[in-house]
């Protein structure tokens, strides 16, 4: 058995941390007790700053990190699509493989045990199936032609057996209502629901909002010119659209565990119709990205307001300078400084847990549990995180 006390301990069981709190936990893990440290109490180390679950990303895109550094700022969405089409296939299957087991080791050393990882190809199973980290493998589908929507979902499958090969967690997942037609979406969602999860981008930019309400715009105006079919234009929010497509797979309610990622167009309205028909929905923010690609963030005192079930992903290298869950809670933290070190940490860990239905492994430092430990430092005098903090692994 080890002991280690820290300044600051969030178990997460609550958002307040305890005070020189205690962490008690066998050689491979799992959690013995906790409390606060008494006078004339032995351990093993004291961690001054906090000491947290293992961090949860609840979006990322690993299979992406050989495209770190390679992409322009500040395009819009339409401009980013145009340089994951140009690059997307810039390195060899060998540089690609190497980016992801590079960052796979980054991540977990940073104190992210658990993972819901986007995958298009099948680059990083061997890695994710390697690794000591929990992933949940989306496999995202496009395909905007409706009569090739069956090619579209047989492919899928043929990816999802060989991610079971691997001993992965992985099923179909609808990428967007932009990429998508809507045959596509109710297939991909389907397959998905079977599996009890989706992950969907949802509300991304306002140019995905155009195209949907309007038929107008950047985005548009892309797909008219390559000759692509464009979604039906709504005049309503795309989360609403989404969730009519939704509704051709089954009736709600929808107790499916349902993630809907990025958020920066999020609007009352389109909580109002998610909150009405799905019973388990999580929503994903990846506030770095969001800045690298349109500079702007998702509407967060809306989300707290509405006492949504906010996680956090540091999407991909294509979009962000790094993966680190701390450079993505202090961007929260800069942009809403209202809001309290232990929210911000039960969104990077216990949430996410709760969305891959975990959580009686990770999330919280309690009895019986194996979430890891992670030790984030460089905090200010009141506890909060800095330009300078940092997060190492400890178990």
């Amino acid at each position: 058995m080890k002991r280690i006390v820290a300044r600051y301990l969030y178990t997460l069981e609550t958002p307040e941390p305890v005070i020189d709190g205690f962490v008690e936990y066998e050689d491979d893990g799992t959690i013995l007790r906790t409390g606060q440290c008494t006078d004339g109490m032995s351990y093993d180390n004291y961690y001054d700053g906090a000491v947290v679950p293992g961090f949860v990303n609840a979006h990322c895109h690993i299979e992406l990190s050989h495209l770190q550094g390679k992409f322009r700022k500040g395009t819009g969405m339409a401009g980013f699509i145009d340089q994951i089409n140009e690059l997307r296939d810039s390195s060899s299957r060998e540089d690609k493989i190497a980016a992801i087991r590079r960052w796979m080791d980054i991540l977990w050393r940073q104190g992210v045990s658990a993972m819901a990882d986007i995958s298009n190809c099948d680059d990083s199973f061997c890695i994710k199936a390697a690794s000591p980290m929990y992933t949940r493998t989306f496999l995202e589908v496009f395909g905007t032609e409706p009569e090739d929507c069956n090619a579209v979902m047989d492919s899928v499958s043929g990816l999802e057996a060989k991610a079971r090969e691997y001993g992965l967690d992985a099923a179909p997942t609808p990428h967007s209502c932009y990429t998508m037609s809507p045959e596509l979406l109710s297939a991909a969602s389907a397959a998905g629901l079977k599996s009890g999860y989706l992950s969907y981008h949802s509300q991304e930019s306002p140019e995905e909002e155009e195209m949907i309400m309007k038929g107008s715009g950047a985005m548009w105006d892309n797909r008219r010119r390559a000759g692509m079919s464009t979604p039906p234009v709504t005049g309503k929010p795309s989360l609403m659209y989404f969730l009519d497509r939704l509704m051709k797979v089954h009736q709600p309610p929808f107790d499916e565990h349902i993630l809907l990622v990025h958020n920066v167009c999020l609007t009352q309205d389109a909580v109002d119709a998610a909150a009405g028909i799905l019973n388990n929905v999580y929503w994903a923010v990846c506030p770095m990205s969001n800045i690298f690609i349109h500079d702007a963030l998702p509407p967060v005192p809306l989300m707290r307001r509405n006492g949504l079930k906010i996680t956090v992903g540091t999407d991909s290298l294509s979009s962000n300078d790094t993966l680190d869950m701390v450079r993505e809670l202090y961007c929260l933290q800069s942009a809403f400084p209202d809001i309290p070190s232990g929210e911000l940490y039960i969104w990077a860990c216990r949430n996410g847990a709760e969305f891959l239905a975990m959580e009686d492994m990770f999330g919280t430092v309690g009895p019986g549990k194996r979430p890891g430990l992670v030790f984030v430092d460089g905090l200010d005098s009141a506890g909060r995180l800095t330009a300078e903090s940092t997060s190492m692994r400890i178990v």
